[in-house]
C-alpha cells in the first residue's frame, strides 16, 4: 500500500485545498498538488478558455506557473529524460502533458513504454502525433493521451507542406473524422493547429475532447503558445499565429553586446598595462626578493 505522506512540497492536503490545489498521485507512483485533474479539464470544455505554453527551460517554466498560466505541455525525449523533469520539478503545481518523439515508437508496445517512462518522469498526460493505433494502446494502459490534428508538422507532406488545413470542404471533413478517430481511440484531448477559426469552434462543440488551439481562434477549449513566441526569445520572422508579449530576444542581443565590450576592454587594459593594477596584486615584504635572489645564487 501506498504510504500517506504528503510528498508534494510538503504541502498538507488542507493547504492544499486552499490553495486551489488537488493532491494527486502521477501514474508513476509520486504523490503531487496540481491545479487541475484530466477530469477537472473534462469538466470545465465548453465553460472558459484556458491558457498553456511550452517552456523551453526552468526559468520560463517556474515563470509561467508563477503567473498563472492553467497547463503547460512539456518536450520529453526518453533518451535523456532529465530535462522534462527539470522542468517538472521548477512547476510541481501545474498540469504537464509530455510531448513524446513520433518516431520513438515503432509498436504499440513501445508507445506505452515511453508513455509509462513520461508518466515515471512526473508526467501528468501524454502529447503525440502518433497513430490511432497507438493511441488506443497506451490510453487502455491508463495513459490520459492528447492527440494532434489539423496541421501535424512532421506529417505535413501529407497534406501540402506548412500550411494552414481544413479551408476545403474535403479536408474540413478529413480533420473532423481525424478528431473522431482519436475520440474513439480513448484520447481526452487533442491539439488543432492552423485550422480556420470557425471550424475549431464547430468541430469543439461536436467532440468530448479538450481541444487545444493552436493558430487556430478562440473557439477551443485551450489556448496554446509556445513560450519562445509570448516572451519574444527568437528573431523575425514570427509565425502568423503568435504573439511577442516581450522582447526577450532583444535583451539577449544587448547582453551579448554587453559581453563583447567587456572583453574587448579587457584586451585593451593587459595590452595597455592598466591591468592588473596595483589594487589587483599582492606585495611582496621588504626583503623578500633579494633574499630569493640570493637563495639562487648560492
Amino acid at each position: 500500500m501506498a504510504s500517506h505522506t504528503t510528498g508534494d512540497g510538503g504541502i498538507p492536503p488542507r493547504a492544499a485545498s486552499r490553495r486551489g490545489l488537488t493532491r494527486v498521485m502521477t501514474l508513476g507512483g509520486a504523490y503531487g498538488t496540481r491545479n487541475y485533474t484530466v477530469k477537472d479539464l473534462r469538466d470545465q470544455k465548453g465553460k472558459r478558455v484556458l491558457t498553456e505554453t511550452l517552456p523551453f527551460s526552468v526559468e520560463e517554466a517556474i515563470a509561467a506557473q508563477e503567473a498563472g498560466i492553467d497547463t503547460m505541455k512539456v518536450r520529453f525525449d526518453p533518451k535523456t529524460p532529465g530535462s522534462a523533469a527539470a522542468i517538472r520539478r521548477a512547476a510541481p503545481n501545474t498540469f504537464m502533458a509530455f510531448s513524446v518523439p513520433l518516431v520513438a515508437a515503432a509498436t504499440a508496445a513501445e508507445a506505452v513504454r515511453i508513455g509509462y517512462d513520461a508518466m515515471a518522469v512526473g508526467a501528468d498526460a501524454i502529447m503525440c502525433q502518433w497513430s490511432p493505433q497507438f493511441v488506443a494502446a497506451a490510453a487502455d494502459a491508463g495513459i490520459p493521451v492528447q492527440g494532434h490534428a489539423g496541421l501535424v508538422p512532421r506529417k505535413s507532406t501529407w497534406t501540402g507542406g506548412l500550411r494552414a488545413v481544413g479551408k476545403t470542404l474535403d479536408e474540413a471533413l478529413w480533420v473532423y473524422q481525424e478528431i473522431k478517430v482519436l475520440e474513439g481511440a480513448g484520447a481526452y484531448a487533442v491539439e488543432v493547429e492552423v485550422i480556420p477559426a470557425e471550424l475549431l469552434a464547430e468541430i469543439s462543440k461536436r467532440t468530448s475532447l479538450i481541444t487545444s488551439s493552436i493558430g487556430a481562434g478562440s473557439g477551443g477549449d485551450i489556448q496554446f503558445l509556445f513560450a519562445e513566441d509570448i516572451l519574444g526569445n527568437n528573431p523575425p520572422p514570427y509565425p502568423r499565429h503568435s504573439r511577442q508579449y516581450r522582447n526577450i530576444y532583444k535583451l539577449k542581443q544587448a547582453m551579448q553586446e554587453e559581453r563583447v565590450a567587456g572583453f574587448k576592454e579587457y584586451i585593451a587594459d593587459v595590452r595597455s598595462g592598466a591591468f592588473p593594477g596595483p589594487e589587483h596584486i599582492v606585495d611582496a615584504p621588504d626583503g623578500l626578493i633579494s633574499d630569493f635572489l640570493n637563495s639562487l645564487n648560492e
